[in-house]
């Protein structure tokens, strides 16, 4: 079973980023998929970004496309959010989840394993 930390949050002027971490133990990561996910104040839950287990294959929101970066590092166990030109409405907790599905993926359900988040706040 693999356990997931966030770490990186905080507070941020609009225009500055914030690099996120996604650390595992527990087992390694490197066969998992990574995917990244957002709740902000009043609303629900919803997808930011993946990677595959291999870091070959990405996919974003099309909110973040150009702004956000997914990456990974397995000599690590770690995976990485960089998010550039932060918006007042990237302000959110941001969680980490891991699938053994292998690809990368949008849907929360086929992430078994969860982190317990990181809030992010974006000041105008």
């Amino acid at each position: 079973q693999v356990q997931l930390a966030e770490s990186g949050g905080g507070l941020v002027q609009a225009g500055g980023s914030l690099r996120l971490s996604c650390a595992a133990s527990g087992r390694s990561l490197s066969t998992y998929a990574v995917g990244w996910f957002r709740q902000g104040p009043g609303k629900e839950r919803e997808f930011v970004a993946a990677i595959n287990w291999s870091g070959r294959s990405k996919d974003y929101t099309e909110s973040v496309k150009g702004r956000f970066t997914i990456s990974r590092d397995n000599t690590k166990n770690t995976a990485y959010l960089q998010m550039n030109s932060l918006k007042p409405e990237d302000t959110a907790v941001y969680t980490c989840a891991a699938s053994n599905w292998g690809g990368p993926s949008s849907r929360p359900t086929v992430y078994g394993y969860w982190g317990q988040g990181t809030q992010v706040t974006v000041s105008s």
